[in-house]
């Protein structure tokens, strides 16, 4: 038999995370007996045997080979269950049978254990997106590393992490450090002139250290949970060391400190769960203010196509347009927004190697080319002239961005007029047409606005239709607003629009 004392001495573990052991149900409970007096009173001490010794290096070395601990818990579970089956000796009677053997559930008491959320970290922790901007922080995070501010900025630029670090007021030393770790995670996305470009409001000296960092640090792949030890104390006199855990996921990178020594398994354990840890971050999302560019797209006549489809083929055109145009958007950059019925709503926002509107551009363009396929492969299938076409309607701005969230799902939403602009224009759109306004072209260079083919369809005299290049009409001046099925495009009667003919890949 091993006291606790013996077991943590010889295996070089925490008793936190000897107690995490038992709560898994990796160790049994340790026989408590009370040896006698000694030093002039009574202690009960807990004992394990010896096999437990075993078990524990048997956990060291598949941790070591890189297996999270919801595995090994299970690995374990599984030898557990072998050997009580077979009456091996070696398998204590107190330990859990394998069908009881689990980890615990994020979100639900454990008994005896530790409950870790996203609101239970108790060490600073934030997370930002990949353009640097702080997406979310605990109040630990705000007090010790973020400056302490009252209120958050409202413009996603000003929440640049950068920015935010220089105006905390730390020790030199400690934001050396600082700059140091976030840049060699930027450095494989961002160049040195867009993160000096971002964080021009700074005082020369912060801009000349970052420069300097930059061409130091090397480039840390995006993959993964990173540990870094980072001396970030508040004075230079006194060290204070924190173990930095970074975690990746698509929506951003999760930073949590945690003082060096500190038993951190289970918060490495939690952050392993990726579903669960983003779920818990958007429902935390802090509403921001953006630039954006909104597309909406919706299927012309889908009316008449439902009534003339039997209702699985129906959902099966849907499911189709979906399944192709998702790769699209996704290559694109783009989030999925809130649309009623069969249409979509796709955000871009800014990105730090690619620009967001020409983004928005590549995407609709590809969507219209996938489009005529899905019709063509349609008509041959159902022996029908329909045509199947998808309108888009493009429009940038700035808006608040923030979530929609039911007790399973959360949505991204944006408020403002950029969205209804969009959708309007989609639904002014017809055969598969892109229309954009000229605030959306505006917000490309001319560059970039020279390898767009647009321009408005104008009527002659006699009626004679001719495309005019490069230019832009309001919208009242394209159709007869008086009629009432146009109603819903009065509110952007004055908006100068125009129609997206092509798009030039890069050179």
């Amino acid at each position: 038999m091993l006291s606790s004392k013996e077991l943590i001495e010889k295996t070089g573990i925490s008793r936190a995370t000897l107690s995490n052991y038992i709560n898994l149900g990796i160790l049994s409970k340790p026989t408590v007996i009370q040896p006698g007096k000694e030093g002039g009173g009574a202690r009960l001490l807990g004992y394990f045997p010896d096999s437990a010794l075993d078990r524990i290096e048997h956990v060291q070395r598949m941790k070591q080979e890189g297996h999270s601990m919801a595995e090994i818990v299970a690995t374990i579970g599984k030898e557990m269950a072998l050997a009580e089956g077979t009456g091996n000796p070696r398998a204590p009677e107190a330990l859990h049978g394998a069908e009881r053997v689990h980890p615990p559930v994020l979100g639900e008491p454990e008994q005896g254990g530790l409950k870790l959320t996203i609101d239970d970290i108790p060490y600073p922790a934030y997370m930002v997106n990949y353009n640097l901007e702080l997406a979310w922080h605990n109040e630990p995070a705000r007090h010790a590393l973020l400056g302490a501010f009252e209120t958050l900025p409202a413009n996603t630029e000003a929440r640049n992490i950068f920015l935010l670090l220089a105006r905390a007021g730390k020790p030199a030393a400690s934001l050396t450090e600082l700059f140091r770790l976030h840049l060699c995670l930027a450095k494989g996305r961002h160049t040195k002139a867009s993160i000096l470009g971002a964080c021009r409001e700074l005082d020369a000296r912060y801009l000349q250290l970052l420069d300097s960092l930059y061409e130091e640090v090397e480039a840390h792949s995006a993959q993964g949970i990173m540990q870094r030890l980072l001396d970030i104390g508040e004075s230079p006199e006194k060290a204070e060391l924190w173990c930095t855990h970074a975690a990746f996921f698509r929506e951003g990178i999760l930073f949590v400190f945690v003082p060096d020594g500190t038993d951190s398994e289970s918060l490495l354990d939690f952050l392993s769960r990726r579903d669960l840890v983003i779920r818990n971050l958007l429902r935390r999302r802090l509403p921001v203010l953006t630039r954006l560019t909104v597309m909406v797209a919706d299927l012309q006549h889908s009316v008449k196509i439902c009534a003339e489809l039997p209702p699985e083929e129906y959902f099966e055109l849907i499911n189709e347009i979906w399944a192709t145009m998702g790769p699209i958007f996704r290559r694109h950059y783009a989030t999925h927004g809130k649309h009623v019925g069969d249409g979509m709503v796709y955000y871009f926002f800014p990105q730090p190697d690619s620009h967001y509107v020409f983004n928005a551009l590549g995407c609709a363009h590809e969507v219209k080319m996938a489009m005529q396929k899905i019709s063509k492969d349609w008509q041959i299938r159902k022996n029908w002239l329909n045509e199947l076409y998808l309108n888009v309607g493009l429009h940038e701005g700035q808006e608040w961005l923030g979530t929609f969230q039911s007790a399973t799902s959360v949505e991204f939403a944006v408020l403002g007029d950029t969205i209804n602009h969009a959708a309007r224009l989609s639904e002014f759109a017809r055969f598969g047409s892109v229309w954009a306004t000229k605030n959306f072209l505006g917000s490309l260079t001319p560059e970039q606005r020279a390898r767009v083919e647009f321009g408005v369809t104008r009527r002659g005299p006699e009626g004679q239709e001719h495309f005019v290049a490069s230019s832009y009409s309001q919208l009242a001046n394209l159709i007869d607003l008086s009629s009432d099925r146009y109603e819903k495009l009065r509110a952007i009667a004055a908006l100068p629009i125009t129609e997206i003919r092509s798009v030039k890949s890069n050179p």
